[in-house]
């Protein structure tokens, strides 16, 4: 798998301890758990932590560990500047892979003289500015990610401060 093969460590991670606290998770397991949010459109670290417990596959993915939405939350603040090199690496090498596909252009039959398609000429200059790009699709998908915690923590908040309307008992959503 790709996240096994990489070395976290020079990437950025965080792989040791504090000496007070107890095991971390290793930054490995984290990470699959942020790239199978990345592809199933999983964003939110209260929905990741949901699908650790319930989903199969998943399951299987991190060897039954279930860290919970804070430990996951917290682990994107403390590595984001890592997560946003295996993002980027993880992206490159789909992309040499060709597994993201292009759109499909139908052609009519004529025949024009060309010595090279501007979209296949890739200029140092180009290469720099599709990397840019492929930085600022990151950083979107990274302050998105945050965007959806800040807005779960608000409405459990509100759900566990709602009461009915006698005002007396705490209505369960």
């Amino acid at each position: 798998m790709f996240i096994d093969s990489i070395d976290l460590t020079v990437l950025g991670f965080k792989t040791a301890p504090k000496v007070t606290a107890r095991p971390a998770y290793h930054p490995a397991t984290m990470l699959k758990l942020y790239v199978y949010g990345y592809l199933n459109r999983v964003q939110s670290s209260r929905c990741l932590e949901r699908e650790a417990g319930r989903n199969v596959e998943l399951m299987w993915l991190l060897g039954r560990l279930a860290p919970d939405f804070k430990t996951i939350s917290d682990f994107r603040k403390d590595n984001t500047k890592a997560i946003r090199s295996v993002c980027r690496e993880f992206v490159l090498i789909c992309r040499k892979l060709d597994l993201f596909s292009e759109a499909f252009v139908a052609i009519d039959g004529s025949k024009f003289k060309a010595d090279n398609n501007r979209d296949r000429n890739f200029t140092s200059a180009k290469l720099k500015r599709r990397l840019e790009q492929i930085d600022e699709s990151i950083n979107k998908y990274l302050v998105q990610i945050d965007s959806v915690d800040r807005q779960e923590a608000s409405i459990a908040k509100v759900k566990t401060e709602r009461h009915d309307s006698f005002g007396c008992w705490p209505v369960v959503d």
